[in-house]
């Protein structure tokens, strides 16, 4: 079919196939061909050109939803084309493959491999890693729930991520925010909007945002953040660099100790910013290095460059140690939080009309002394018998 290559089986028949052709073809009584080379276009930050944000990922999957339920198209053949320009290719790819990861819950193996079925030629990788690590990244961002398109607004993730709007991006939804760094006054320099401090107020508090870190060198006085209820926290270290192991546990801290979410910044909210966040879903989510690239770029493109990704590799079996210890002490202090309010329902129970409450931790002796008292009164040749009272003093 036009050289086409299938790339997935929907409901009861063929239906939906992925071709690269040179030439725009034409519909026919059996088979419509749709393209998104030129309606989802990547915004490159470096020498990136992919993948496509999450709100053209969303924008896709409800075009091709669509289409796939229309009543006209009911009889008919899909076939999404892309050109031979291998960064459309690759981001063409990208969103049919996610498609059939997030709705036709394809493993990420399976809709990679499909792909690359047959002859076809090799996609040219997104900077970093083979493409198919973004459609792991995706499987668990859905297994964690980061991820519902129930849910997800494609119009507030395109009006925050918009510089004039604050440049903000939900990496974990409602606890973790990337964002640019605010700046001492609101002005527009080279035809880029800054923003002070308070422009973010509303949000942060609409978002129970309690917590925001800055990694870049003071471009505003942390004070009026403080002055506003947030908690502020600097942890500077240079720009495209990597943090040192004192930072990365501080960074740690704050995001286990917030109260609400946390919301991190360096210069342009990408490099430093993308690393340190990389490391939390690498200790309490286990993702790989590679996975929490590949999520967070595609929630903030442009994130997390250069040496940074090494670094992170390199980071990634210590992080999960310390994060599988964390979660045990999780665990453990549960525990004993649920046998503490089992013997508060003790407690309760063993608690008599008219005398005084038995303090925690004596509950398990109280069955004890009530034998021993029965056993004491009945015994009284050998014994004195206490009262109550007495017993319970």
């Amino acid at each position: 079919m036009c050289g086409g290559v299938r790339v997935c089986v929907l409901y009861p028949a063929d239906r939906l196939y992925f071709a690269t052709l040179r030439v725009k073809p034409k519909n026919t009584a059996n088979t419509h061909f749709f393209s998104t080379d030129e309606e989802f276009i990547y915004e490159s930050f470096y020498a990136d050109f992919g993948p496509l944000n999450l709100a053209m990922l969303y924008k896709y999957c409800c075009k091709l939803n669509k289409k796939l339920k229309s009543f006209t198209m009911s009889r008919k053949k899909l076939v999404h084309f892309t050109s031979y320009d291998q960064k459309k290719r690759a981001n063409a790819a990208f969103l049919i493959a996610a498609y059939s990861v997030i709705y036709l819950k394809r493993s990420p193996d399976e809709a990679y491999r499909t792909l690359i079925s047959g002859n076809n030629t090799p996609y040219l990788p997104f900077r970093y890693k083979p493409t198919n690590i973004y459609y792991v990244s995706l499987l668990q961002a859905l297994q964690h729930r980061f991820l519902d398109f129930e849910t997800f607004s494609p119009e507030k993730y395109e009006h925050y991520e918009r510089v004039e709007n604050g440049d903000m991006n939900w990496i974990i939804p409602g606890k973790i925010l990337a964002f640019s760094s605010p700046h001492a006054r609101n002005r527009v320099e080279n035809g880029y909007p800054l923003h002070a401090p308070e422009a973010y107020f509303e949000f942060f508090g609409q978002n129970n945002v309690t917590d925001v870190v800055r990694l870049n060198k003071k471009l505003y006085e942390s004070r009026r953040f403080e002055d506003a209820q947030f908690e502020h926290h600097d942890f500077f270290f240079m720009d495209g660099s990597t943090p040192s192991d004192l930072i990365v546990r501080r960074f740690l801290h704050v995001c286990e100790s917030a109260e609400g979410a946390v919301a991190v910044h360096c210069k342009a909210g990408l490099g430093r910013t993308g690393t340190l966040i990389a490391c939390y879903l690498m200790k309490h989510f286990r993702f790989t290095a590679a996975e929490a690239i590949a999520w967070i770029r595609i929630c903030r493109p442009g994130s997390i460059i250069g040496p940074q990704q090494n670094f992170l590799e390199e980071k990634q079996h210590s992080l999960w140690v310390q994060g599988d210890v964390h979660r045990s002490k999780q665990k453990l202090a549960q525990q004993r939080f649920n046998r503490q309010q089992q013997q508060q329902q003790q407690q309760q129970q063993y608690h008599l009309p008219g005398s005084d409450p038995v303090p925690l931790g004596k509950q398990e002796a109280m069955p004890h002394l009530v034998t021993s008292m029965n056993d004491l009164s009945i015994k009284t040749a050998l014994c004195k018998s206490y009262s109550l009272d007495e017993v319970s003093r």
